[in-house]
């Protein structure tokens, strides 16, 4: 599983904002003697080689400090791929085991496009969005977020010192599509505030990765069904960042080569704030946005002319048949206003 689904279930169908695969950055740290801060937003729980050594010691597959002689704590600062409103924490310890450090806490700090990111290393308008709290070793410890603000940076301390394997910030991407666009938006993306709210299937890869921002750089980063045994075909509902017109779909298999779906649909409804058991209704209405299309392996596919009904629509449901697996899906339209 990816990032954005490892947790938790309170925190499941929220954004790691802080990942890696979204953009996310380990700008600074305090120490990273043992091992180097980038891995805490890397994807996994990270892993264990037992037999594995660096000249500094054990390899290990997170972020670890050398051990305090001296006063203070450790302390690592993330930009966030995706700006957004926090809900919850994991401060992964796997593998750390007798090397965890026993408290942890979390500030944010939101920066302004342009601004002097080195000037918050040393400084910086802080504030705590977790106080410190108590870590148990080789596990995901979980803490929720009450901040209702959005924030770009996160510093995770670290009492006194020692590893953590994963640092994950779920939350909200809060919208920031324009209203005035002249061009086309992508309605659905990540980081415009879009959700992959269900799915009927996501058994090799989950439903999240079809909106995440760039190309997929392997077949994981896609969105996969298992090989269906009867009838029906696989879907997915994708909650986009502000309900629009749409004008152009494009359906990316890149890397599903022997796994590609043969065909594929797509369905809109107009329902913003509706309950996602809703929208799961055998019974519920959807609208043809664009009727069944065949597709092809490893290939981009864009369709403008074959859509049928462009909305407004506030989801999608992309159809595929019988199954299998699309790297991204993006949905290009202007939104509502």
């Amino acid at each position: 599983m990816t990032s954005h689904q490892e947790g938790a279930a309170a925190f499941r169908g929220y954004v790691d904002l802080a990942a890696e695969g979204v953009g996310g950055k380990a700008l600074a740290a305090s120490d990273e003697f043992f091992a180097a801060k980038e891995n805490l937003i890397k994807t996994g729980r990270g892993v264990f080689i037992a037999d594995k050594f660096t000249e500094r010691g054990k390899w290990m597959d997170g972020w670890e400090t050398r051990r305090k002689r001296s006063a203070g704590h450790d302390w690592c600062i993330i930009r966030l791929g995706l700006p957004g409103i926090l809900r919850g924490f994991d401060i992964d310890t796997n593998h750390f085991l007798g090397n965890h450090p026993p408290y942890a806490s979390v500030e944010a700090l939101r920066l302004d496009e342009g601004a002097d990111e080195d000037a918050i290393i040393d400084g910086g308008d802080w504030t705590e969005v977790l106080p410190r709290s108590p870590l148990a070793p080789g596990s995901q410890n979980m803490f929720p977020s009450y901040s209702d603000q959005q924030w770009t940076h996160l510093k995770l301390h670290i009492y006194p010192a020692g590893g953590v394997a994963r640092f994950r910030a779920y939350g909200d991407v809060v919208a920031n599509i324009p209203l005035n666009s002249t061009e086309p938006v992508d309605l659905a993306a990540m980081a415009n505030g879009g959700r992959a709210v269900a799915c009927s299937d996501m058994f090799f890869s989950p439903m999240d990765n079809l909106i995440l921002p760039g190309r997929a750089e392997n077949m994981g980063q896609g969105w996969e069904s298992r090989r269906r045994r009867g009838p029906g075909h696989d879907w997915v509902i994708l909650r986009m960042g502000r309900p629009g017109l749409i004008e152009k779909i494009e359906v990316d298999t890149n890397h599903f080569k022997g796994n590609y779906p043969d065909r594929c649909s797509i369905d809109g409804c107009y329902a913003p704030g509706e309950a996602v058991d809703l929208l799961t209704w055998s019974q519920y209405e959807w609208t043809t946005l664009m009727e069944q299309q065949k597709l092809g392996p490893h290939e981009r596919h864009y369709f403008e002319d074959e859509i049928v009904d462009g909305g407004p629509f506030s989801h999608v449901r992309l159809n595929i048949y019988p199954d299998g697996g699309v790297s991204r899906l993006r949905v290009y339209g202007r939104p509502e206003a």
